[in-house]
């Protein structure tokens, strides 16, 4: 008897230990980052799925479904009166009809994934955007308000926080690993509905389809205001955006929006964030943001409450077999250096304009989001290894060390426009000002559309067709031809660059002598 009741005062001291020692640590693990918790948590509870041949999601779904919430946000009135005016209608000025698409909703909804049981959620920077309160409803439809830690527009994405604890969370996942034809869910409150789960596979990866871009041109309230005030837009930061979707046939709808793209193992490989509609619903084709993109961002959101991003320094072109034989390489894969920033981290490393970047980390580069998401997943100070090929033809390793922002924005200032010899007759084109509603559709403030291309001439050479909106030339946006003949003197690199959208909404960008 005396052994045995050894052994269970043994085991009753043990377990107070244990429990002493998960209290404490509960009481300081804000000090953690959300994968040190989330690897505290998952190293004792691992995930447990069936492992038959069958495709089955089902406790998948079980484990997902409770840590994804429903976020509700309302704003302030945006109207003066219930007659009219106020806000709405001065966009609508601005805008034409189409300004209607740019009113600031009184209340909206999406989607968010809990992270950690003290209560860290990833959401979309879309959904809590200028939010005046943000409310989330738990699985066991608790509702409570949370906080905002951090949003990136250049991701869209926001870690929020609610004030509880032991709630359930989802386990990230790598989406490095994950393949084209993979089977994957997407969890989330689509249409208002409650919790809605959907099966596709992955049918794409890196996909770039422009929307950040598209979205941070749309001016927001205080610019307007400032452009009410003083008939001027004000100076914007460079577009940063950085697109390296996942593509799935998962039914994603409004609503869905912050929510969790999941694979079959029920972890965490996308924060689900768009779709591509002619309709605003579920044509097959939804994105979402890798969630080893994420984990960086929402890192930096937690010990920052900012993202620290780092630059290698270049603008370059994306290679394809058209794209190659107009800049005259031979090579049709890799990143065309159009330029190089004076004083940027690629500069340093001996990158020239005209070479090819063509892996990063070993890595072989096909488009833009190759290099992009895996810079963004890097700090100022943090070195990146590039494959080079040379205009000689020999091909380079080199290593990069990335610069902040406020480094690459002070060398940017103090480059020396040089001179392009470009004018409107030699482009070989015409152009009008872009109407309200044209502007309106693709969500831009400037613009002007092709109206008639030359034979023979510079357009006509490099494929640009009747009926583009272009939105900048060198930089500096355009509304007439007249703004496009003083923009085409000069530029940074002595090349002339033209940004804007074609017909089916898709954005481009040139850049030729």
């Amino acid at each position: 008897m005396k052994k045995i009741g050894l052994i269970v005062l043994a085991a009753f001291l043990g377990g107070a230990v244990a429990i002493g020692a998960y209290k404490l640590l509960e009481r300081n693990n804000d000090n953690f980052s959300l994968t040190e918790k989330q690897n505290m948590m998952f190293a004792n509870n691992p995930i447990k799925v069936g492992s038959s041949g069958a495709v089955d999601f089902v406790q998948a779904a079980a484990a997902v479904s409770p840590a994804v919430v429903h976020i509700k946000t309302t704003y302030g009135n945006s109207s003066s009166d219930d007659n009219g005016g106020g806000m709405d209608d001065m966009l609508e000025q601005f805008f034409g009809n189409g300004g209607r698409r740019l009113r600031v909703p009184r209340a909206a909804s999406g989607s968010g994934v809990i992270l950690t049981a003290d209560g860290y959620i990833v959401t979309n920077n879309h959904v809590v955007e200028n939010a005046d309160k943000i409310e989330v409803v738990l699985s066991n439809r608790r509702k409570v308000t949370a906080k905002v830690i951090g949003r990136d527009p250049n991701t869209d994405l926001a870690l929020i926080k609610v004030d509880v604890n032991g709630l359930p969370f989802v386990k990230m996942g790598n989406s490095d690993n994950v393949q084209v034809g993979e089977w994957v869910l997407a969890v989330g409150f689509p249409l208002d509905l409650q919790t809605t789960v959907t099966a596709g596979i992955v049918s794409a990866k890196a996909r770039n389809i422009g929307i950040l871009n598209r979205t941070q041109q749309q001016p927001t309230r205080e610019e307007y205001e400032e452009y009410q005030r003083t008939g001027k837009m004000p100076e914007r930061p460079a577009n940063n955006s950085i697109e390296s979707y996942i593509q799935t046939d998962a039914a994603i709808n409004p609503g869905n929006s912050g929510g969790a793209l999941v694979n079959a193992n029920g972890e965490l490989v996308g924060i689900n964030s768009a779709i591509a509609s002619e309709t605003g619903r579920n044509e097959g084709y939804g994105f979402a943001i890798p969630v080893n993109l994420a984990k960086k961002i929402l890192e930096d959101f937690k010990e920052y409450g900012v993202v620290k991003r780092g630059y290698i320094g270049v603008t370059f072109q994306a290679l394809d077999a058209d794209a190659a034989e107009k800049l005259n390489v031979k090579d049709i894969n890799g990143l065309y250096v159009s330029s190089v920033l004076p004083g940027g981290g690629a500069a340093s490393a001996g990158i020239k304009e005209g070479d090819i970047i063509k892996k990063v980390e070993g890595v072989e580069i096909y488009d833009s989001p190759d290099l992009q998401e895996k810079v963004g997943r890097m700090r100022p100070g943090d070195k990146i290894a590039l494959t080079v090929l040379k205009a000689d033809g020999s091909t380079k390793n080199v290593s990069v060390t990335l610069k902040p922002e406020s480094n690459i924005t002070l060398a940017a200032k103090n480059v020396e426009s040089k001179t392009t010899g470009a004018t409107i007759s030699k482009l070989g084109a015409s152009f009008a000002p872009a109407s309200a509603a044209l502007k309106a559709k693709f969500g831009v403030k400037d613009g002007v559309v092709v109206t008639n291309v030359e034979q023979g001439k510079l357009f006509d050479y490099w494929d640009v067709s009747k009926g583009l909106l272009i939105t900048k030339v060198n930089g500096k946006p355009v509304n007439s031809a007249a703004d496009i003949e003083k923009a085409l003197p000069t530029s940074p690199n002595g090349k002339t660059t033209i940004s804007g959208f074609n017909e089916n909404g898709g954005s481009y960008t040139i850049s030729f002598n």
